[in-house]
């Protein structure tokens, strides 16, 4: 089975101390967890308005992508990085904190629409919507009133804990993706028992 080429992870967040350990900002923790695997440094490029790294990843060579623009305006900094090194949406894979899902569940899929995400709607608006997603799930308030209040909140440590398993679930499945493809990816993450 082919693998999926990718070229491009990038990890939607927003910079800041005063945002860090958020759920809006579970894409960053992917971002960070596979740097630290692959012992790539991410360093701060004002001209593509992120933090941007080499990563060896299962014999793949990809960027790492921290957009420091603030969530809303995400796709400055994606498509900076993606049009000065030729990479089409389809080669990207965008990790982005997923409310219609559980903390703990995590899924891929292949294009889409925004879904009422903000970062997403922006990459959308530039680059259009064929790029791979990564869909971190943090749970959902009920409640649409308080929405990005809760999105901007700091998850119980019990919720934090599920957040990083399922990142580190994620982190675990890439190889597959990049060696084997997508549907072994998909029935790995998909498949994964989540505690309740």
């Amino acid at each position: 089975m082919a693998g999926t080429p990718l070229k491009l992870v990038v990890g939607l967040g927003n910079p800041g101390p005063t945002y860090a350990h958020t759920r809006h900002n579970a894409g960053f923790a992917f971002i960070d967890e596979l740097a630290r695997r692959a012992g790539a440094a991410l360093k701060r490029e004002s001209r593509h308005h992120g933090e941007l790294g080499r990563a060896v990843i299962a014999g793949h060579e990809l960027w790492l992508l921290k957009p420091l623009t603030y969530m809303n305006l995400s796709g400055t900094s994606v498509q900076s990085v993606a049009s000065f090194y030729r990479i089409s949406p389809s080669a990207m894979l965008v990790a982005h904190d997923e409310l219609d899902f559980p903390p703990g569940v995590v899924r891929l899929k292949e294009g889409g629409g925004a879904g009422g995400h903000n970062g997403l709607r922006d990459i959308i608006a530039r680059l259009g919507e064929s790029f791979w997603r990564l869909r971190i799930g943090i749970g959902h308030p009920f409640d649409r009133a308080i929405v990005m209040n809760y999105v901007l909140g700091r998850p119980s440590a019990p919720e934090a804990g599920l957040i990083g398993e399922a990142v580190c679930a994620a982190a675990d499945a890439l190889p597959e993706l990049l060696d084997e493809g997508a549907q072994k990816a998909m029935n790995r993450l998909h498949s994964r028992t989540v505690p309740e």
